[in-house]
């Protein structure tokens, strides 16, 4: 999981998220290649959302970590596993975010574990120039 806006503020959160994974899809994809010519099947898939969420160190003495919890997080999570290999899916907020940049397939609506509401979801094809 990447966080995007905190612990520092930054502008544009939505479209540097969006960036980096489309980045990361475009890395992957001369790895999967050399994968699938040793007989192996890697499945690379990404779920962005944007929304408030509570953060901070949770643990015991010992043992803490930095971590993020609220629905934006379950939310992220959720596209994150109901995207196929080579998929970047997004939730509507971050479709605002991204519209002129990027071209975009609506996906229609999905029924996410943990969620109320089916989600409206769209997958980010690639960058305009």
């Amino acid at each position: 999981m990447v966080l995007f806006n905190d612990p520092l503020p930054c502008p544009d959160p939505s479209v540097r998220a969006v960036r980096m994974a489309v980045e990361m899809r475009d890395c992957i994809a001369g790895l999967t290649a050399r994968w699938r010519k040793h007989g192996h099947e890697l499945g690379f898939g990404i779920g962005i959302a944007h929304g408030y969420a509570t953060l901070g160190c949770v643990g015991f003495e010992g043992r803490f970590q930095y971590s993020v919890t609220g629905t934006v997080a379950n939310l992220a999570a959720r596209l994150c596993d109901q995207a196929k290999s080579g998929e970047i899916l997004i939730d509507s907020k971050v479709h605002a975010a991204v519209e002129s940049m990027a071209e975009l397939e609506p996906v229609g609506e999905l029924a996410l574990k943990g969620l109320h509401r089916p989600v409206l979801a769209f997958n980010v094809r690639e960058l305009r120039s």
